[in-house]
């Protein structure tokens, strides 16, 4: 077990360094520099230079990586006084310097100097919150709409629900997010009273407000490729569990088709579907950054955009680790939740 965890957590560990040294040079060697991002282009060379030493552009690029990696890494080495770059918990005192235990040190913003960390705790409910009424809307209309097809099997309405699925598959979200904002808040919005854009609170002069009803179209674009997804899956699978010798003998027994597959079957065919809404649940944070834009959802999609549009590279930074440290989480969990559906999966673990 504690083999198993150690590996697990150098798993983690060794990702998310791969995608912070990616975007890192990839940062460096596309064009743009973040110091006249910040000034304009009509300013003089002493004031960029004096911006590029506080952010420590002016450093050789090795330094650059070394520091970058410093303040990710849970410990870290940092000076010893009352200067120090980290508050965090002293391991070993080096000199002037010292070995230090911190959270990730995800640096301030280039445009609104504000830290990160405190960026993403405020956007990433937003966009949880999006992906998990997608990913619901999926479930509540995709499970049932695959068991009846199953169940229906070359009728007319599994043909139809498969013609169904198979447009909402094929349907790109960014080209579904204009399509359904065109269509329910400009042709039918005096009759919805849905909104094109906005975000999870809304503001006026002095109040603050939960806005629930703008999560709607955004869910509704994000919930059409994985509910067709579920729905294929569970269609398929159910029909193939349907073939066994156990669903045969219920079925002989006197159960009704519902009641044999609501008692055997359906268990038994959950795994293809668990696979599929991990997946999706963990891509929908990096695949809702075009619907998070359209409809002005401030979540992190919406934030990695703007902060792509103004080179702000810590933004974009933390805004990716921390998508690729929830896919890597929901991955990992999804090998817990097979255990639980499949006995036989917790018998080979053993």
């Amino acid at each position: 077990m504690i083999n198993k965890l150690t590996k697990d957590f150098l798993y983690i560990l060794l990702i998310l360094w791969g995608v912070a040294t990616l975007l890192f040079f990839l940062f460096k060697v596309l064009p743009g520099d973040p110091a006249h991002m910040l000034v304009g282009q009509r300013t003089d060379s002493a004031t960029v230079e004096n911006i590029k030493r506080d952010l420590g552009l002016d450093l050789p690029l090795w330094q650059q990586y070394f520091l970058y990696l410093n303040d990710l890494s849970p410990i870290s080495i940092d000076k010893n006084h009352e200067n120090s770059r980290y508050s965090g918990v002293t391991l070993i005192p080096l000199f002037e310097h010292r070995a230090v235990l911190k959270a990730p040190y995800l640096r301030k913003s280039y445009q609104t100097k504000q830290p990160v960390s405190n960026m993403l705790l405020e956007a990433a409910p937003a966009s949880l919150l999006l992906a998990s009424a997608a990913i619901l809307l999926a479930v509540l209309i995709g499970l049932p709409a695959g068991i009846v097809s199953a169940m229906k099997a070359d009728s007319w309405i599994d043909r139809l629900l498969l013609s169904i699925s198979s447009v909402g598959m094929s349907l790109p979200s960014y080209f579904a997010a204009i399509l359904i904002g065109w269509i329910f808040a400009f042709l039918l919005g005096k009759y919805t009273g849905l909104n094109l854009t906005g975000s999870l609170y809304e503001y006026d002069l002095v109040t603050k407000r939960l806005a629930l009803q703008n999560i709607i179209l955004p869910a509704i674009t994000l919930g059409i490729r994985p509910l067709s997804v579920v729905m294929q899956l569970t269609r398929n699978s159910l029909l193939t569990e349907m073939k066994g010798d156990y669903f045969r003998t219920a079925r002989a027994k006197g159960l009704s088709i519902s009641k044999a597959i609501w008692k055997h079957a359906l268990r038994n065919s959950l795994n293809p579907v668990v696979t599929a809404l991990s997946g999706w649940f963990a891509s929908m944070l990096a695949g809702m950054v075009f619907v998070e834009y359209i409809f002005a959802w401030k979540g992190l999609g919406y934030m990695l955009v703007d902060a792509l549009n103004q080179y702000d590279f810590p933004v974009v930074m933390g805004c990716v680790l921390f998508i690729s440290l929830f896919f890597i989480i929901i991955n990992k969990s999804t090998d817990w939740v097979y255990k639980i559906l499949d006995p036989r999966i917790r018998i080979q673990s053993t």
